[in-house]
């Protein structure tokens, strides 16, 4: 296959504090980058984050979360004129994203001592991989998953 992993999905918020606590101290991601728009004070190429690097460089620009070796939630700050959040799958694109673990009942478990509350108990979707779902504070969706020895994803189905 040409690519390595999925490197990270990015999300917009205005609650960058809640999201923050969420993917680090709920489920156990590691806050790996903080970038500002200082990094584009010498950056006239990019006029929209040039212009902000010269009046507030140490805005936030986004952060990287690490939930997996090499593998990141993104998060920006809302930019001015961003519409409100939808409901769950009422626009085509984009509709949830899956964390991978070898232990979901275990990994069930943590994560209600840390405070999440699912959106699903466990089961076995059509896929037969266990699965269960939650959503975070800005309510995008999301599945945590574990293979079993008859998944499609791992065995294929063509």
């Amino acid at each position: 296959m040409l690519f390595e992993s999925l490197m990270h999905i990015a999300l917009f918020t205005d609650r960058m504090d809640e999201m923050i606590h969420f993917y680090t101290d709920i489920l156990g991601g590691k806050t790996k980058a903080v970038v500002r728009y200082g990094v584009y004070k010498d950056r006239p190429d990019r006029k929209a984050m040039y212009e902000i690097a010269q009046k507030d460089p140490e805005r936030i620009f986004n952060i990287y979360i690490e939930m997996a070796p090499g593998q990141f939630v993104e998060l920006f700050p809302k930019m001015e004129g961003q519409k409100d959040h939808t409901g769950f799958n009422e626009h085509l694109g984009y509709s949830h994203y899956a964390f991978l673990v070898s232990d979901i009942f275990e990994t069930r478990k943590i994560l209600e001592e840390r405070g999440l509350q699912f959106d699903t108990d466990i089961s076995k979707g059509p896929s037969e991989t266990w699965q269960m779902w939650a959503h975070d504070p800005d309510g995008n969706k999301f599945e945590i998953m574990q293979y079993t020895e008859n998944s499609i994803q791992v065995k294929g189905n063509l």
